[in-house]
C-alpha cells in the first residue's frame, strides 16, 4: 500500500506561524486591554488597543501572510478566490491555536493581579444578561453580522494589490477600532470567532454556551462582505488580474491579496 505524505512547504509554515503569532498578540493586547485595563481605558481605549495592535501587526506580518488574524477575514479572502481552501484551513487552525495560547498567557498574567476575577467575563463575548445593554440573541446576531461585514469589506477593498503594504494597514486598523467601539456595549465586540473562542474557554460557563453566535454571525458577515465586494469591485478585480498573474497560494503572491 502506498503511503501518501503531506507536503508542507517552508512558505506555508511561515504564513501559518505568522497567523498564529499575530492572532496570539491581537488577543493578548486587545482582550488584555479589556481584562486588565477596562476601568482606566474605557470603551474607547479598548477599541484603540485593538485597532493600534492590528495596524502594527499588519505592517509586521502583512507581507508574509496578509495578516488576517480572523477566520471571518480568511473566509472572505477564500470566497474572493485569492487563496485556496487548503491555505484557508491552515490559516483557521493557526488562528484558533494562536487565540487560545494568547488567552492562556493573558489568563496567567491576570492571575497575578490581586482580586481580579477571571471567570465569567474575561473579555469574552455575550448577549442577554452578558451584554452591557442586555441585547437579545437576535439583536446580537445582527450586530455581529453588520460589524463583521464592515471589517471584511474594508479589508478586501484595501488589499487589491499583491502585498499588504503602504497605507493599507491604517484603514484596516481604524475599521477594527470603530467596530470594536460600537460593538463593546452590545456584545463585547467579537467580529472574530478565534478572538471569542480563546477568552471564552477561560471564562467558561455561559461564555462557551453562547459561543455558537460568535462563531456563526462573523462568518455570515464575512461571507456577505465577500459577495458584495465581488460585485461592487468586479471591474477593479478584472484590471488587477490582468496586471498581476494569479498564483496558487501563500509564499508566491501571498494570501489576502488581489
Amino acid at each position: 500500500m502506498e503511503t501518501r505524505t503531506l507536503d508542507i512547504s517552508e512558505a506555508e509554515i511561515r504564513t501559518a506561524l505568522s497567523e498564529c503569532v499575530g492572532t496570539l498578540l491581537l488577543v493578548f493586547f486587545g482582550v488584555g486591554s479589556a481584562v486588565l485595563g477596562a476601568r482606566y481605558l474605557g470603551t474607547t481605549g479598548i477599541a484603540l488597543a485593538f485597532g493600534f495592535t492590528m495596524v502594527g501587526l499588519s505592517y509586521a506580518l502583512g507581507r508574509i501572510s496578509g495578516c488576517h488574524l480572523n477566520p471571518a477575514i480568511t473566509l472572505g479572502v477564500l470566497m474572493a478566490r485569492r487563496i485556496e481552501l487548503r491555505t484557508a484551513i491552515e490559516y483557521w487552525i493557526a488562528q484558533i491555536v494562536g487565540a487560545i495560547v494568547g488567552a492562556a498567557l493573558l489568563f496567567l498574567v491576570a492571575k497575578q493581579v490581586p482580586d481580579l476575577k477571571t471567570s465569567g467575563a474575561f473579555g469574552s463575548n455575550g448577549y442577554g444578561d452578558r451584554s452591557a445593554v442586555s441585547m437579545d440573541a437576535g439583536g446580537a446576531f445582527l450586530a455581529e453580522v453588520v460589524l463583521t461585514f464592515l471589517l471584511v469589506f474594508v479589508f478586501l477593498s484595501v488589499t487589491q494589490t499583491v502585498l499588504v503594504g503602504g497605507f493599507d494597514p491604517l484603514p484596516i486598523g481604524l475599521t477594527l477600532a470603530v467596530v470594536t467601539m460600537v460593538g463593546v456595549p452590545l456584545t463585547g465586540a467579537s467580529v472574530n470567532p478565534a478572538r471569542s473562542l480563546g477568552p471564552g474557554i477561560f471564562a467558561g460557563g455561559d461564555a462557551m454556551a453562547q459561543f455558537w453566535l460568535f462563531l456563526i454571525a462573523p462568518l455570515v458577515g464575512g461571507a456577505l462582505a465577500a459577495l458584495v465586494h465581488q460585485y461592487i469591485h468586479a471591474q477593479t478585480a478584472d484590471e488587477t488580474a490582468e496586471a498581476t498573474p494569479r498564483t496558487a497560494g501563500p509564499g508566491r503572491a501571498g494570501p489576502g491579496r488581489g
